[in-house]
């Protein structure tokens, strides 16, 4: 039997599959599938983020004020989105043509891979917090000028991300089957134990940011401000985003999970692999595009930063055309030069 390389995540890559004895599950439609698919719209979400996500660190740094509790915690989620990002050229190349980059790189990957996952999701969570209790409790001080709040929670963050992140670099290794080399757990209870990990955080992120826009729109639609529905309209599409991000690709890894154990009573085990195959491919595009649409919901939104990246551009375009202007000078000097010398 004649093997293909086997995805990192799918771990069906195989026309024939052991998990389902003698019985021959082909794959080979699937694994096209997401060989083209992925690596394109990867290669776009990484331009994306790197540019929305870097401009947001320019724009704090240059022109925001960095003690601010909210704008340390918008510092640390474009940070978070650049770490998830700078994993996926791997993930782009993964699907072309095997992993090919050795042990050391396919465990740094697979670490900086869930480490900003669990930060990015800790980050929106505590964001919420933050926007509930200023919505709630509009008079306190929380959210202006205590530093050492925001820098103590981001460093627990951060720990807690690597924590978790953690049996990452243990428990991940290159395997090869059939001369077909992929980065993944070595162990099949600790990948079954890293996708419910991703499952429990997500599931108490999403309870945790869930009550808090109740209890904001519930606020909100008590006040008589003139934009509160701006603002309801913002937080329904913050929530929306999220939702539909995160959401179903925690929902597809969990029925990838069933399927690595022998699938759902009732149902042929090889049509049901190959139908989670298919869905997680998607959901895995949706919700890896997060981190290049979070500088657009959470940021690019506000007043404050639209009216930041209108001045810096301005800049850029006023310093383009005196740079412009100065060499066509300098030009017109050197020609005048060239004439006189000739007479």
């Amino acid at each position: 039997m004649t093997a293909i390389w086997e995805d990192p995540e799918t771990n069906s890559s195989y026309d024939y599959d052991e998990d389902y004895g003698d019985e021959i599950c082909r794959k080979t439609e699937i694994i096209r599938f997401g060989a083209i698919l992925t690596p394109v719209f990867f290669w776009i979400v990484i331009m994306m983020s790197l540019f929305g996500n870097t401009l947001v660190l320019v724009i704090l740094m240059k022109y925001e004020n960095l003690k601010s509790l909210t704008n340390i915690f918008i510092f640390n989620l474009a940070l978070s989105d650049l770490i998830f990002t700078f994993g996926l050229p791997f993930w782009a190349s993964y699907h072309i043509s095997g992993w090919t980059f050795g042990v050391v790189t396919c465990k740094a990957v697979n670490f900086v891979f869930y480490a900003g996952f669990y930060s990015s999701i800790m980050f929106l969570t505590l964001m919420t917090i933050h926007r509930c209790l200023a919505v709630v409790r509009p008079l306190s001080d929380l959210g202006s000028t205590r530093f050492c709040y925001g820098f103590a929670s981001s460093a627990i963050i951060w720990t807690v991300s690597f924590l978790a992140a953690a049996p990452a670099l243990v428990f991940v290794t290159v395997q090869k089957i059939h001369e077909a080399a992929y980065c993944e757990y070595a162990d099949r209870h600790w990948k079954m134990g890293s996708i419910y990990q991703q499952n429990v955080f997500f599931l108490l992120s999403l309870s945790v940011i869930s009550f808090c826009y109740v209890v904001i729109l519930c606020k909100l639609l008590r006040s008589r401000s003139h934009t509160r529905y701006r603002t309801v309209k913002l937080i329904f599409t913050i929530v929306v985003v999220f939702f539909l991000g995160w959401g179903p690709y925690n929902v597809v890894i969990f029925l990838k999970s069933l399927s690595d154990i022998g699938g759902i009573p009732h149902y042929d085990p090889c049509e049901f692999s190959k139908v989670v195959d298919y869905i997680f491919y998607i959901c895995r595009l949706i919700a890896f595009s997060h981190c290049c649409l979070n500088p657009v919901f959470y940021v690019f939104v506000g007043v404050k930063f639209r009216n930041h990246l209108k001045k810096l551009l301005k800049k850029l375009w006023l310093r383009q055309n005196s740079s412009e202007r100065s060499q066509r000078n300098s030009r017109l000097i050197h020609s005048n030069g060239e004439e006189l010398s000739i007479y």
